[in-house]
C-alpha cells in the first residue's frame, strides 16, 4: 500500500461530478484484536464500481484499521436500523456475518450488495488532525445477496438523521433539533415500523448526548 503526500493515480480517482457520486453505505474492517468494526460511510464511487474514494475522519476506527490492514468491505444496504446503530457505535450483538475470500474481513449477510476492496493509496498528510483523509481503494471482489428495497423518503430521512448523529461535536443543538423535527415528519408520513424505530433510536441517542453535555 502506498502512503504518500501526493497521488500519482489521478486518472482512476472517482471524483464528484461526471461518473462520480457519493453512495451511502456501511464499511466493515478488521480491528487489531481480530473483531469486526462496522461503520456507515459514503464513499465517492465510479460508474462501474471499480474504485472507491473513502473519506473517513482520521480519528475514526475505520481509518486506523485501513491504515493498518489496507482491506475492507463496502456494503449497499436498505437496513436503516443497522445504519442508525452503527452511526453511534451501538451494534451489540453484531449482525450476521460471513467471511470474504479475497480480503481479510467479513461481509454483512443482510446487505443487498457488497464490494471487498484494497486501499491503494492513503493521504498521510492529515494523520494528526481531526479531519477527513482520502483513501483510494480498488474493488477486488463483489457479490449480490438480495434486491434493494427501492427509493423511500423515510429511509433517506433516517440516513440523514444518522449522519447528524455523527456530527454532534460539530453542529449546534438548535441546528440538530430543527433538522430532526423536519426529518421526523417525513418518517411519520412515509415510513413503516422499521424506519420509525430507527429514527426514534437516533432521537433518544441525541437527547442523551445533550443531557450529558449540559
Amino acid at each position: 500500500m502506498k502512503l504518500e503526500q501526493s497521488m500519482g493515480e489521478q486518472d482512476v480517482m472517482p471524483n464528484l461530478g461526471d461518473e462520480g457520486r457519493v453512495l451511502e453505505g456501511v464499511v466493515t474492517t478488521v480491528n487489531d484484536d481480530g473483531s469486526t468494526n462496522i461503520s456507515p460511510m459514503g464513499p465517492i464511487v465510479d460508474e462501474h464500481f471499480q474504485w472507491l474514494q473513502l473519506r473517513p475522519f482520521t480519528t475514526s476506527t475505520t481509518y486506523a484499521n485501513l491504515k493498518r490492514t489496507s482491506q475492507g468491505i463496502f456494503h449497499v444496504t436498505d437496513d436503516v436500523r443497522l445504519i442508525a446503530e452503527a452511526a453511534v457505535g451501538q451494534l451489540d450483538p453484531l449482525p450476521e456475518l460471513f467471511p470474504a475470500t479475497k480480503v481479510n474481513g467479513h461481509v454483512l449477510a443482510g446487505a443487498c450488495r457488497w464490494y471487498a476492496f484494497e486501499a491503494e493509496w492513503i493521504d498521510g498528510r492529515q494523520d494528526d488532525e481531526n479531519r477527513r483523509t482520502t483513501i483510494l481503494a480498488r474493488v477486488v471482489e463483489q457479490g449480490r445477496i438480495r434486491d434493494f428495497f427501492g427509493f423511500n423518503r423515510a429511509k433517506h430521512a433516517v440516513v440523514e438523521a444518522a449522519i447528524l448523529a455523527t456530527r454532534v461535536h460539530l453542529l449546534s443543538f438548535d441546528v440538530i433539533r430543527d433538522e430532526f423535527q423536519r426529518l421526523g415528519t417525513i418518517v411519520e408520513k412515509t415510513g413503516a415500523a422499521e424506519e420509525q424505530t430507527a429514527f426514534e433510536f437516533l432521537s433518544q441517542t441525541i437527547q442523551q448526548h445533550v443531557k450529558k453535555s449540559r
